[in-house]
């Protein structure tokens, strides 16, 4: 991997993106988090990212959450009144497609982000993570064939 290449080598593009609305309620975070086991759900507002949801967030909100049958209905009821924008984050470091790996290192180190979205003219183009970054360097091959382990067994 060139950490001097485009973060738009990268990035998961806003084709393959599940996004919520500011005003939509928990119940959808919730099952989008059940069907994905991905960790970040963008918040965009006609392709304007206004917010992210993380898992963890999520979690924390369900703090809570009893899974007993009579508490069913009440975390049901949390979900359904909550809405997107009471507990997604609004404060977001973001790049563009064009910026460096290299930049989206230094801001994932600087200031512990978890996501970044990308962002080209003001919408949503696509989003950064480290597992991007890690699944890169993991499929890297090192330029010295004597280091590559093969198992002979």
């Amino acid at each position: 991997m060139n950490i001097f290449a485009p973060i738009s080598s990268l990035m998961t593009d806003h084709k393959h993106l599940i996004t919520v609305a500011p005003e939509e309620n928990l119940t959808k975070v919730k099952e989008i988090f059940d069907a994905h086991k991905f960790h970040h759900i963008p918040v965009v507002h006609f392709r304007e990212i206004v917010g992210i949801v993380s898992r963890s967030d999520f979690e924390y909100f369900m703090g809570g959450a009893s899974h007993y049958e009579e508490d069913k209905y009440v975390n049901e009821l949390r979900l359904e009144r909550t809405q997107v924008k009471e507990i997604m984050v609004k404060r977001l470091g973001k790049v563009a497609p064009d910026d460096r790996i290299n930049v989206a290192l230094e801001i994932f180190l600087i200031n512990r982000f978890h996501a970044l979205p990308v962002v080209e003219d003001g919408e949503l183009v696509g989003i950064l993570t480290p597992y991007d970054i890690m699944s890169a360097l993991s499929k890297q091959v090192p330029a010295d064939s004597s280091l590559v382990y093969e198992n002979k067994e």
